[in-house]
């Protein structure tokens, strides 16, 4: 599932056309949004999707959960994160995973400059480790007009996750992450001259190394461990006070079940957990034609689409008979 959802064709013929926004999440860095508004934004509630690791605005599953949301009636925003999308020309520094605070800075522009009352976000991976790490930093502070986050098959745990791609199942994985971290660093380098120290990249072969190599030196990390312990979501997890949906799959390449464990997820009543048997990464293809056929991102929309209609925490339990899993506590 993992590899047919990344390459099978989609169609999002009901997206409209996006208008490009940019957000300064500090200075000198800037984040490009493709935006779908309602015709009226501010009675509206807004959906911002955050994609993964080397995806970006364009990728299938952040293409096709805008639809679905935007045909619900919510306002999208498609984020990049920085220098993803073709943006590496708009910052001089690098993306990693503890930069939940660019996505607080977008949550705050929207406040306070759209007026927006009910804003919701939704990560892919590296993604839902940001929003999930947004959440948890902003505790039982996080703003009223935050209105729930998703996660799906969120990295929460970096450590564990980077572990498991090391696995050799997943070497068609590591070398096509590596290989687009490669070019990107790359381009920065054109683009930024003298900037970044690089005499060792030719030499990284997996994530891990890349991490212990560029990201960690040029992101104020001591090395990779101390970047996955400090970036990750999981230290944070018992802190989310928002309406909260993770998703993931048992058979994850390298988001492992484990990686759930221990970190307060299923002592929180804010957080609703899912895991069913089969998803891949980001897949979750089923048989169903129509809205299900992507599982996840219809459980996304219908997430949001509850608490717009004034459902508690409770009341907004996935449909059982659609959805087809089962809680956390019992796959643990």
């Amino acid at each position: 599932m993992t590899l047919a959802a990344a390459l099978l064709p989609r169609n999002t013929r009901r997206l409209p056309r996006a208008e490009p926004r940019l957000f300064e999440v500090e200075p000198g860095t800037k984040l490009l949004a493709k935006c779908h508004w309602q015709p009226q934004p501010r009675e509206s509630p807004a959906l911002v999707l955050v994609h993964g690791l080397e995806g970006s605005s364009e990728s299938g599953y952040m293409r096709g959960a805008a639809e679905k949301a935007f045909c619900r009636g919510f306002s999208i925003l498609r984020m990049n994160q920085r220098n993803c999308g073709g943006t590496e020309a708009l910052t001089p520094t690098l993306y990693n995973s503890g930069l939940s605070e660019d996505f607080s800075a977008v949550l705050r522009e929207l406040i306070e400059r759209d007026g927006l009352a009910r804003i919701f976000f939704a990560g892919y991976s590296m993604g839902g480790n940001l929003v999930l790490k947004m959440a948890g930093d902003f505790g039982a502070a996080a703003p009223p007009q935050l209105q729930g986050v998703c996660g799906i098959c969120p990295t929460l745990d970096l450590a564990m996750c980077v572990d498991a791609l090391d696995g050799p199942g997943n070497a068609l994985y590591q070398w096509n992450f590596v290989r687009h971290l490669k070019a990107r660093m790359k381009r920065k380098l054109r683009l930024f001259p003298g900037r970044f120290r690089v005499d060792r990249l030719e030499g990284v072969r997996s994530v891990r190394e890349f991490d212990d190599v560029i990201t960690a030196p040029h992101c104020g990390y001591r090395d990779a461990d101390d970047y996955y312990e400090r970036a990750s979501a999981a230290r944070v997890m018992h802190r989310i006070a928002v309406p909260t949906l993770i998703l993931t799959a048992q058979d994850d390449p390298f988001v492992p079940l484990a990686s759930f464990q221990g970190h307060g997820i299923t002592a929180n009543s804010n957080i609703q957990f899912f895991a069913p048997e089969h998803g891949g990464h980001c897949g979750f293809i089923s048989c169903e034609a129509g809205e299900e056929r992507y599982w996840a991102e219809a459980r996304i929309v219908e997430f949001c689409a509850a608490f717009c209609a004034g459902k508690t925490n409770a009341e907004a339990n996935l449909n059982s008979s659609a959805s087809q899993t089962h809680p956390v506590k019992s796959a643990l």
